[in-house]
């Protein structure tokens, strides 16, 4: 079992701040409109909802940028929105979060995706998805890809984030992956399942149980079965690490030619998994860019991933509760 020593922890704190991180895929705003309902409306036998209160936050890979962001790095947020209100409402919170959106280019054929919950007395009712899984156009993908290409030299680390909403291409994924590995750049993966396997060559490759399950079609449930599957992908994607999370049973971590190493999850308890994927990716790059191996950078991912499965909802991940909490570990 990995445990770092205060000395050392502190100097990972300290190599934080400042790191810039492009965070490249689809953006998301996620939006909730909570209130009760009190009756059924006379238009159909359908409640209606009294809105008492309603705010946005980001969603998918704008998430994984406001965790780096937590974390003290410096995110750079690549990808697309709408020209609509959502898209409004999406820029106008990264500019209260002081997150810059030079990267963030604006398509008029599609809507910025955006998820909206319904709560009623604490109690979700249903989820509206507006979104377009239409492959951004090649006129896009170039815009895309120059911007990366002109500002590739002031990043520290590349994060590719994949929700299969259309911006990472097969085409874009692989120019990008080439443009980081001519530049010895550290990039990093969250794949779906769409174009997984396009992630060839990569630093590290973080997949989680159930997409490794259905695109290699088979079913972790031993040891053994996760020693397989995270060898199979090494294979596959030549990627230099693999970090193959499991939910309750943690992390496994595979690197070339280095027996794999397991560690345990570090929540105390489960309150909600949603966003703890986002945490782990951004708390692996940014612990990477800030000079851990692999083993020690997972080691902090792995305790970030823990803390926000104890809250309530999305969550980033705070840079001084993160190292506070790793820190009583060396007591």
């Amino acid at each position: 079992m990995i445990k770092l020593a205060e000395e050392r922890i502190n100097q990972l704190k300290e190599n934080f701040e400042g790191k810039k991180i492009a965070v490249i895929g689809d953006m998301m705003l996620d939006g909730y409109f909570w209130g009760d309902v009190k009756r059924i409306s006379p238009e159909a036998p359908v409640p209606v909802l009294e809105v008492e209160e309603e705010f946005f936050r980001f969603g998918g890979a704008a998430n994984v940028a406001l965790n780096i962001h937590k974390l003290g790095g410096v995110p750079i947020p690549i990808g697309v929105i709408g020209y609509d209100s959502s898209g409004t409402i999406f820029n106008s919170l990264l500019a209260d979060s002081k997150i810059r959106n030079t990267g963030i280019f604006t398509d008029e054929s599609r809507p910025t995706t955006t998820k909206t919950r319904l709560i009623a007395d604490s109690q979700h009712v249903v989820r509206i998805d507006k979104e377009s899984k239409e492959y951004i156009n090649d006129e896009m993908q170039n815009k895309i890809f120059d911007y990366i290409k002109n500002q590739i030299n002031k990043f520290d680390g590349i994060i590719l984030q994949d929700y299969n909403k259309g911006v990472l291409t097969g085409k874009l994924i692989e120019r990008i992956i080439k443009l980081a590995n001519e530049k010895d750049l550290l990039i990093t993966v969250d794949p779906k399942f769409n174009n997984f396997f396009a992630y060839k060559n990569v630093t590290v490759f973080k997949p989680n149980r159930k997409e490794v399950e259905e695109k290699l079609g088979i079913k972790i449930i031993t040891s053994s079965d996760v020693s397989y599957a995270g060898n199979k992908l090494m294979e596959k994607l030549n990627s230099d690490y693999l970090l193959l999370t499991l939910s309750e049973e943690g992390i496994a971590v595979f690197q070339k030619d280095k027996e794999e190493k397991r560690m345990p999850t570090k929540a105390r308890k489960v309150a909600d998994v949603s966003g703890a994927g986002d945490t782990v990716i951004s708390t692996l790059t940014m612990a990477l860019a800030a000079g851990a191996d692999i083993l020690e950078a997972s080691y902090l991912a792995n305790y970030a991933g823990g803390i926000v499965c104890e809250d309530i909802g999305i969550v980033p991940i705070e840079h001084e509760r993160l190292f506070d909490t790793v820190l009583k570990e060396t007591k």
